[in-house]
């Protein structure tokens, strides 16, 4: 008698083995290319034929339509028991292994990145954005608790610690923080955090980041980390010469010998 694990072998072999080719269905190839012919155009020549299941059989055409390269036109055929006559179950126009498909399909929300969103455009927030929390519990920011309560004001929804985390990371990393090119070439006292012009965020956020408030500044009306720098520095004095002596008299580039006095 055989033990259990032979015959548990045995029985995953017959799963696994291949169904055997039907040869009558196999040899219906010219009912197999009239059904192709009916369901679509651009029907080529025969690629191959392969069995699916018991009395199961799928023949595979060439698509020569334009645009369609590596496609295939299969006609799956099938036959009753102890019947000869193969009749058609389904066309369809399928991808080959080589098929030229589209990528894949990137939702939207996936394929947005920062500053993307220009004038007049809209985008809808997630009621699950992770940035966001409901505004009824509590901010998770004490400076915010504080006026919250004081003033009776609230929001729908505020930002998270995990939120305000990741926002004063991309500003810190960006084109407002202190490796800036700007920031760099600035005299290194120079520092936003001791600038008049430096308007502190409200917050926990005031400790790093604030508005820049100089009319000639290039970071004028933008959010600059303290440690950010530019040569409009309400004491930028006291750090260069800024005297007549000291600084470069640019060349005269324009030339009026050929002006008339009127």
């Amino acid at each position: 008698m055989p033990d259990s694990s032979t015959t548990s072998a045995a029985a995953k072999t017959a799963r696994a083995r291949k169904p055997r080719l039907d040869k009558a269905l196999a040899d219906a190839l010219d009912l197999a290319r009239e059904a192709a012919e009916e369901a679509g155009d651009g029907i080529g020549e025969h690629l191959s034929v392969e069995a699916e299941s018991e009395r199961v059989v799928t023949h595979y055409f060439e698509c020569t339509l334009p645009g369609y390269r590596g496609w295939r036109w299969a006609v799956v055929l099938t036959r009753a028991p102890r019947a000869r006559a193969a009749t058609v179950s389904e066309t369809a126009l399928l991808p080959g292994p080589d098929a030229l498909r589209a990528p894949a399909w990137v939702p939207w929300a996936d394929r947005l990145e920062g500053g993307e969103v220009g004038t007049g455009e809209v985008l809808p927030t997630e009621d699950d954005d992770d940035r966001l929390m409901p505004a009824y519990q509590l901010s998770d920011d004490d400076a915010v608790e504080d006026i919250a309560y004081e003033l009776g004001l609230g929001r729908e929804r505020v930002m998270n610690r995990e939120g305000r985390a990741e926002t004063a990371q991309r500003w810190y990393d960006g084109d407002r923080g202190p490796t800036a090119p700007i920031a760099e070439a600035a005299p290194a006292p120079a520092r936003c955090g001791t600038c008049g012009f430096f308007m502190p965020l409200a917050g926990s956020m005031r400790l790093a980041f604030g508005a820049c408030a100089n009319l000639y500044s290039s970071e004028d009306a933008r959010v600059v980390s303290a440690d950010h720098g530019c040569g409009a520095h309400s004491q930028i004095s006291e750090f260069v010469d800024t005297t007549p002596q000291g600084v470069e008299k640019s060349e005269i580039v324009y030339d009026d010998e050929g002006s008339e006095i009127l």
